[in-house]
């Protein structure tokens, strides 16, 4: 069978006396990086007697076929680098075809930044949705954000302590700089912290530059806030005060946690039907 394995996001005592176990006796490992997984078997106290195999996002398909075929006659355990393989992590592709295959999988459960990060928000969590990492690029990261701009549920991301800034900005442009949200930093480790309040707050505390591998966490869409449709009135009405139709959009957008850009066209609309 195939093994997925949970390893540390950072404390490594946090490693199962299950995931230890495996170390130990599997005769077949998947790494994401076989350089990490010695030094995690190292700093256990583990020595490893297993035949390695290297399974990251670049090899992944090429090696699918030949680890199926150990799998199907032995175990095989799965590790990545941090957390659960196959979130965000190398994996999903081997499973799939492992259950293409009629493969039996199993799981030995652990760390995880994701439900980590949601657990210590504070932010509702009995409805989630986890994306990933955000896009590289400012304006498919804009896009993404618009997509979910209406989204319910709490949101969970992957962000880089080099990104975090632009995205938090991204976000707030996006779903309104009152939105609530965290980003939790480094957790288990030694300077684990995890920062709370609105999107313009959290912007400010990004401008300090903060390190460290980062979860960012921002509120769903509340179903009783005002629909955006109903805020083109209240924009118009700044404007007739001499207000700009950008600072009349940021405005009312933020006040009510919607979408400036959504909002902003929405007037437009407005303005272009009613004219005679």
């Amino acid at each position: 069978m195939i093994i997925l394995a949970a390893t540390p996001i950072g404390n490594l005592s946090d490693a199962s006396p299950r995931l230890v176990e495996h170390l130990k006796i599997s005769k077949f490992i998947a790494a994401e990086d076989t350089r990490s997984l010695l030094k995690l078997a190292n700093n256990l106290g583990v020595k490893l007697n297993a035949r390695l195999f290297s399974l990251h996002e670049h090899n992944e398909s090429d090696r699918i076929a030949q680890i199926l075929e150990i799998a199907a006659e032995e175990d095989l355990l799965v590790v990545s680098d941090a957390g659960m393989p196959t979130v965000s992590d190398p994996g999903f592709l081997l499973v799939r075809a492992a259950v293409e295959a009629g493969l039996e999988i199993t799981v030995i459960p652990g760390p995880s930044a994701v439900l980590s990060a949601l657990a210590v928000s504070g932010l509702p969590t009995d409805r989630f949705t986890f994306e990933g990492f955000l896009p590289r690029k400012q304006g498919e990261r804009r896009k993404a954000f618009e997509a979910l701009s209406r989204e319910p549920r709490t949101m969970v991301f992957f962000e880089s302590p080099h990104r975090i800034l632009e995205s938090l900005e991204d976000a707030a442009l996006t779903l309104g700089e009152n939105r609530s949200a965290t980003v939790s930093r480094e957790l288990t480790k030694k300077f684990e912290h995890t920062e709370r309040g609105p999107l313009s707050s959290l912007i400010e505390w990004a401008k300090t530059e903060p390190k460290g591998e980062m979860v960012l966490v921002i509120a769903g869409a509340e179903a009783t806030v005002t629909k955006i449709e109903d805020l083109v009135s209240q924009v118009l009405a700044l404007i007739d005060e001499g207000t700009r139709l950008k600072e009349a959009v940021a405005e009312i957008a933020g006040a009510n946690g919607a979408s400036k850009s959504e909002l902003y066209q929405l007037v437009l609309e407005h303005r272009k039907e009613s004219k005679p």
